[in-house]
């Protein structure tokens, strides 16, 4: 019986913490972080791959940056999104076709860039909160750039100033009838690459891209939903959702229902810039007809699959 699952790597899985984020440690990183996919496969599950971009992208900005100063025209966020689409759908696409080879499995991967859309109205629009880029700016310069080029800037955590974009959710993903049918034939398909590339629908039908970025973990709840996957994976970088996280008193969760979740979330046991999203987006694909989330680190992911490790969210306890 054909098993389908949705897979989403953390964009901080291929720019590890204290790297420069060089191509050669990026392929390396990629090459890495596929052995457990190689084995799902192994296994016959039909996969899509969805992935972060936090630092690419963040590295992408702050070129654009640099270039301006040079009289160099810089590229908007919604097109460096699909740049990374592109280049991370690359990294991983090569990475996985020879790990395939090497392992004697007759599987074409293909990276298809995303459009996704969203709500031109959504709340987010109005009031952007998501920070891009790491480069911190005085009040003064946070001024003049919201002037000259129209950013919303914000005070971050007592640092400076940085600038901060809309994140609204998702609620069409262009492509998801093309990747439902590659998928379901058999290969694989990497897609909705940092959360995909944000457009809204003009009044007469057409499409237009917007600044903002889409968080993966709901772009991939979505799009598990639109190809009928029976599971969605979250990697992250941790073997297993805990409450009272880093605290003497920690608890590792085995199995988490949505009503529990919703609980530990309202008690603030999910925060928005770690856990949060992975929760809320579990919750949402579930609700939405899903069957099942995981979310374990990418290094146990076989182990999570035997049920050795990982969370898992399921509606209710089974009976």
């Amino acid at each position: 019986m054909k098993k389908t699952a949705v897979l989403a790597l953390g964009g901080n899985a291929i720019i590890q913490a204290g790297q420069k984020g060089t191509i050669a440690e990026q392929f390396r990183n990629t090459r890495e972080s596929l052995g457990g996919i190689v084995e799902l496969i192994k296994q016959g599950y039909h996969l899509a791959i969805t992935h972060g971009n936090g630092p690419q992208v963040g590295n992408l900005l702050r070129q654009q940056e640099a270039g301006e100063k040079e009289g160099i025209a810089p590229l908007p966020l919604g097109v460096l999104n699909a740049a990374t689409e592109g280049t991370m759908g690359y990294m991983i696409e090569q990475s996985l076709q020879n790990s395939l080879l090497l392992n004697g499995i007759n599987k074409e991967v293909i990276t298809i860039t995303a459009q996704v859309v969203v709500d031109r109205n959504d709340p987010s629009m109005l009031n952007p909160t998501k920070y891009v880029g790491s480069t911190y700016y005085s009040k003064e310069q946070a001024e003049k750039l919201q002037a000259e080029l129209g950013w919303t800037l914000k005070e971050d955590s007592g640092k400076g100033y940085r600038r901060v974009v809309p994140s609204p959710k998702p609620i069409d993903i262009i492509p998801a009838k093309t990747v439902k049918e590659l998928v379901d034939d058999g290969q694989i398909v990497i897609t909705v690459g940092g959360g995909g590339i944000p457009i809204y629908i003009e009044d007469n039908g057409t499409y237009e891209g917007v600044d903002a970025v889409i968080d993966k973990d709901f772009a991939s709840a979505l799009l598990a939903k639109m190809i009928n996957a029976d599971l969605l994976v979250i990697l992250t970088s941790v073997d297993k959702v805990a409450v009272n996280y880093n605290k003497p008193d920690m608890q590792e969760l085995d199995v988490l229902t949505i009503a529990d979740a919703k609980k530990y979330h309202a008690e603030g046991q999910f925060p928005s810039g770690s856990m949060g999203p992975k929760i809320m987006a579990a919750i949402d694909f579930i609700e939405k007809g899903g069957q099942e989330v995981l979310i374990t680190s990418i290094e146990k992911i076989v182990d999570a699959f035997e049920g050795k490790t990982g969370t898992r969210i399921i509606k209710k306890v089974r009976i």
